[in-house]
């Protein structure tokens, strides 16, 4: 099996936070943008989305991120949004730090649902750091057929 890798560049499902120019910007004017670095370093919690014949599904990994610190919601009836915040770690002035990889902070990705999606039953949990929303899709109306008697 192979495994296509898509950017969201030309996706109009998505609606990612991303600015491309971000980086670049931070690294010309690092004084012009906020002190809170932790939301950026945090702010691209990668997410896989999967349409299957029932549903699609959505999966996120979040590794130490508490249920609580999750929130999954649908604004304007079709984008799908899910937001959270991993905290960090708490510092003791004994500690002595080598190195700090791990990201905290905010996160949000946005998601344009298409129409057959019921968002009126979206489901989420949680489990081992990995979080799934599954949206159930509406039936396809299969269109209605009905038979002409041809005369003569």
């Amino acid at each position: 099996m192979s495994l296509v890798r898509r950017s969201n560049v030309f996706d109009p499902f998505s609606m990612d936070l991303w600015d491309p120019f971000d980086t670049m910007f931070r690294s010309i004017v690092p004084s012009a943008v906020s002190t809170n670095s932790e939301t950026a370093a945090f702010a691209s919690a990668r997410i896989d989305w999967k349409e299957t014949p029932e549903a699609h599904v959505f999966k996120a990994d979040l590794p130490g991120v508490k249920k609580e610190e999750v929130k999954v919601e649908v604004e304007d009836g079709n984008v799908l949004v899910i937001s959270g915040q991993r905290s960090r770690e708490k510092e003791d002035k004994d500690d002595k730090w080598h190195r700090v990889e791990r990201s905290s902070g905010q996160f949000v990705r946005r998601f344009r649902l298409p129409e057959n999606a019921k968002v009126d039953q979206v489901k989420a949990g949680l489990e081992n750091g990995v979080l799934t929303v599954t949206v159930p899709k509406a039936e396809e109306k299969k269109p209605e057929v009905k038979a002409i008697e041809i005369s003569g």
